[in-house]
């Protein structure tokens, strides 16, 4: 990988910055284009993950797309499609890896960055975390699949306004509405982050993805294809070297080492 930046470590867990402070904490493009890389990279099998954390590496998450750098293209349609196209083409590697994901959110989550957030499974911020839509401010639409994410965490009818709105959120008001997950102190955002998708990193990835599918399929399927899948998905885990590691170190009284089975 080109930028340390974007890295795995020995625990699994697959790094990727989005933002530096140069361009106040925007969205960095070529950050964006490494870190597709990295996850195309493991959903063909030549780059082993386990988790992954998003993450800024300024004094914000993210504060959303560079205004001055696609201002200043003199093709703003060509210039803003070919970022959202990339943007979007990342993520979708990020949604095909089926990893989990944790976003260290501290600072400004704004725009893209409030996107971004929307992805993870797990945000964590701390008492200075604020997020905002950004879009109307500038007289965009969203993208990075806010329009998709947002109303399936908060509700349509909220969705709709905190985007139309313009709403700067607290930290405190994004917990509530479930777009963060919990709050640390500013300085712990990030190690609290990590250590969180070490964890998950260590845990039973078969689990994992059968979570996140059968929540993401829950939001449109009936209960009965939903309990059709649940019998579907706890039978066939029960058979995979995870799933008997699992059952046997229960048993046993001792702590699963499901890395051990892989």
């Amino acid at each position: 990988m080109a930028s340390d930046l974007i890295s795995v470590d020995d625990n699994g867990v697959l790094t990727l910055t989005v933002s530096t402070s140069a361009a106040g904490t925007a969205l960095d493009h070529e950050l964006v284009l490494e870190s597709r890389e990295a996850l195309r990279a493991v959903v063909r099998g030549s780059l082993a993950a386990d988790a992954v954390v998003l993450r800024g590496d300024g004094k914000n998450f993210c504060a959303g797309g560079n205004v001055a750098a696609f201002a200043a293209d003199d093709d703003r349609n060509d210039y803003l499609r070919g970022l959202a196209d990339d943007l979007h083409s990342m993520l979708g590697f990020l949604w095909e890896s089926e990893l989990p994901v944790v976003a260290a959110v501290k600072g400004w989550a704004a725009g893209a960055g409030m996107s971004l957030v929307l992805h993870a499974d797990i945000a964590i911020g701390g008492p200075s975390t604020k997020m905002r839509p950004a879009y109307p401010g500038i007289g965009l639409s969203p993208d990075g699949g806010m329009s998709w994410l947002l109303p399936r965490v908060v509700g349509a009818a909220r969705a709709r306004h905190l985007i139309m709105t313009d709403q700067i959120l607290g930290a405190d008001r994004a917990l509530d509405l479930g777009i963060l997950s919990d709050l640390v102190d500013d300085d712990a955002v990030e190690s609290t982050a990590y250590e969180i998708a070490a964890k998950l990193a260590a845990g039973p990835r078969g689990s994992y993805r059968a979570i996140r599918r059968l929540l993401h399929a829950g939001t449109t399927a009936t209960l009965t294809d939903q309990l059709a899948a649940e019998s579907a998905s706890i039978a066939a885990l029960s058979i995979t070297p995870e799933g008997r590691e699992g059952v046997d170190a229960f048993l046993a009284k001792r702590a699963p080492d499901y890395r051990g089975v892989r």
